[in-house]
């Protein structure tokens, strides 16, 4: 996912789509503890994309915080 792609999506959807990612790092991390996990560069590129949700998801709080003042 890239910084465009991050920027298009709605705030409803920026939210799914860090609920899903944080799920799916979780399972990654159960799976690297009971077994073989063949790629384990998903762990940082899923940690990159919730970094990325979550900026963008600040970027737009702090918008709408400085619209209100």
């Amino acid at each position: 996912m890239t910084g465009a792609e991050v920027k298009k999506l709605t705030s409803e959807e920026v939210g799914v789509e860090l609920k899903r990612l944080r799920e799916k790092l979780f399972q990654l991390r159960n799976q690297a503890v009971t077994e073989k996990v063949e790629d384990t560069s998903q762990f940082r590129k899923i940690r990159k994309d919730i970094a990325r949700l979550l900026t963008e998801q600040n970027a737009r709080a702090r918008a709408t915080a400085g619209k209100k003042a």
